[in-house]
């Protein structure tokens, strides 16, 4: 005989269950309290993520000048930073846009196949799959990248005095092949796992690395300490991350599979690789593009070019913290057929990030001169340098909106853990613009002109790929889908407002004669025009990270932070 329990719901006359008001409620209110839970979470998530990648960025400042220090610039500097592409490639691929974008999909559907129960622990399954086979695989490119060496700096920079040097550093830079991809392998699998320290604290590592080997073995190896130390700094990234992933891996016991469930391993695809490492590739193609676009110009070019963008990029990276964040998340959500949960937290950061980028954005178009000039007028840099690299960066920092939005869109290409070769055509698309605009504009406008193709180029970019995720488009759904109207008009709000707040803080930003006082002046004046302005207009971004600012200050305040 079956009873029925008290609590079941009564049909109505339509035929419909109706639930008692008491379980609504209830129901409503644990709803309430993991939505709480859950952006707390993020909120400190996303600052101790932003605090160590400052941190890793002030050690690469660090760095940069030890290297200067100790080795000057000249020729085996030179040969150094042709050697230097090596790591800069492996990170883009390997850590930031590459593996990841492929592995914390399959970690995050481990994760839930896991949590459902099932008799063999699929996320073991995953990494005894694929981590062996990645390893052989970067080792022979890393051996090969090293045996090919002389060949690579010949094509790279055919006029380089001393050749040998910039070899035997590309030798030594080469195993950044490996490790960087073990690197990236760890980061992933621990984000997935909702853990963020030591991912976050590898570019500390890194560095850290770097400049104490360049001090210990400088004085016997001239440079190649430095190109030694990209070695050491590489498996420190890995070694600041494994005992976390031992603990994740080996902490949890396998819970009984459910009668009649079956596992569907979805192994990673190599298609998903390969549109993963084209799209990151077409995205770092675009340094190329400008620096050849530059060498035909008067020398200092170059130079304009990389103090600008290394500045001007400092908003977006602190931006797109929130993403890798919430990317797990996201892909978490996918993972167990949560598609609304995703679509809304992706439309949330991205209202988020566009009015966080756009802060910075204003304060560094209204304060360009005051920023380069503290940060580089000294020496041989003029006064004349100064004020080219400020226009370079003004320029060039009307595209960070585009590279901040691209950043954050391809993430919903690839969250779901499968190919999607839309990305790749958009990015091409945008690498075509700035080819053909640069080209067409070098001419006559110099080194601004290259600038403004690549702001152009990743503006069409972005907007190919905020068009390619509508609502409705993906018939096959592979990602997720969003409402692009209503992110188009959330975002109209914050760009009025940065149009009005840049305006004002470059005005004041020119009256005092001080550069610190004008720089000081001006981000108080875009600050204080900004914020308010968006506030007014409805911007769900700018509220959104004021309560993130109270909620962190709030829990520093009384001690609750860890």
């Amino acid at each position: 005989m079956t009873v029925k329990p008290s609590h079941t719901p009564r049909p109505t006359a339509g035929g419909a269950p109706t639930v008692p008001p008491a379980r609504t409620a209830a129901k409503a209110v644990e709803g309430a309290e993991a939505t709480s839970a859950s952006r707390k979470f993020l909120a400190r998530a996303t600052l101790l993520t932003a605090s160590l990648s400052i941190a890793g960025s002030l050690l690469g400042l660090v760095r940069d000048q030890s290297l200067a220090r100790l080795f000057g610039a000249g020729s085996d500097t030179d040969a150094f930073l042709v050697a230097w592409i090596v790591p800069e490639f492996a990170a883009t691929l390997l850590i930031e846009d590459g593996l990841a974008l492929v592995l914390i999909p399959a970690f995050s559907l481990a994760l839930a196949r896991r949590a459902r129960g099932t008799a063999d622990d699929p996320v073991r399954a995953l990494v005894a799959s694929t981590l062996p086979r990645m390893c052989l695989a970067l080792a022979a490119v890393a051996a090969l990248i090293a045996g090919l060496a002389p060949f690579l700096v010949r094509i790279l920079a055919p006029g380089l005095p001393d050749p040998r040097l910039a070899a035997d550093c590309t030798r030594l830079t080469a195993t950044c092949v490996l490790a960087f991809g073990l690197a990236g392998y760890c980061s992933a699998a621990l984000r997935a796992h909702r853990r963020f320290f030591a991912p976050a604290a590898i570019y500390v590592a890194y560095n850290t690395g770097i400049i104490a080997v360049m001090f210990l073995l400088g004085a016997h190896w001239g440079v190649r300490a430095a190109a030694a130390g990209v070695a050491v700094g590489g498996f420190l990234m890995v070694a600041v991350q494994v005992p976390s992933l031992w603990r994740q891996l080996t902490s949890r016991r396998r819970a009984p599979r459910s009668a009649g469930e079956e596992i569907e391993p979805r192994p990673v695809q190599i298609a998903l690789v390969a549109a993963v490492l084209l799209f990151a590739l077409c995205r770092q193609s675009q340094v190329l593009v400008e620096r050849f676009l530059a060498s035909t110009l008067p020398s200092g070019a170059i130079s304009y070019l990389n103090y600008a963008q290394k500045v001007a990029q400092i908003p977006m990276t602190l931006s797109l913290m929130l993403t890798t964040v919430t990317f797990p998340v996201v892909s978490r959500a996918l993972a167990e057929g949560d598609t609304e949960r995703a679509r809304s937290r992706v439309e949330r950061d991205l209202a988020l990030t566009s009015c966080m980028v756009l802060l910075g954005m204003c304060a560094v178009i209204a304060c360009a001169p005051q920023i380069i000039e503290l940060l580089f007028q000294r020496g041989a840099f003029t006064a004349s340098d100064t004020a080219a690299t400020a226009e370079v960066m003004r320029v060039y920092a009307l595209g960070l909106l585009g590279h901040t939005l691209v950043g954050a869109l391809v993430r919903g290409y690839f969250s779901a853990g499968r190919p999607s070769w839309y990305p790749v055509g958009a990015m091409t698309a945008g690498i075509a613009v700035t080819s053909w605009v640069g080209a067409a504009a070098v001419a006559p406008w110099g080194v601004v002109g290259i600038a403004a193709a690549n702001a152009l180029g990743i503006t069409v970019t972005a907007v190919l790929l905020l068009a390619g995720l509508r609502t409705g488009r993906q018939s096959d759904s592979p990602s997720l889908s969003i409402r692009v109207r209503r992110i188009l008009a959330e975002l109209s709000r914050p760009v009025r407002a940065a149009i009005v707040a840049t305006v004002a803080g470059a005005f004041v930003a020119d009256l005092p004669g001080s550069p610190v006082a004008g720089l000081a002046a001006g981000c108080l004046t875009v600050l204080a025009v900004f914020i308010p302005l968006t506030w007014a207009l409805g911007a769900q971004g700018c509220a959104s990270a004021l309560r993130s600012v109270r909620t962190l200050t709030r829990r520093l305040t009384h001690g609750r932070f860890r």
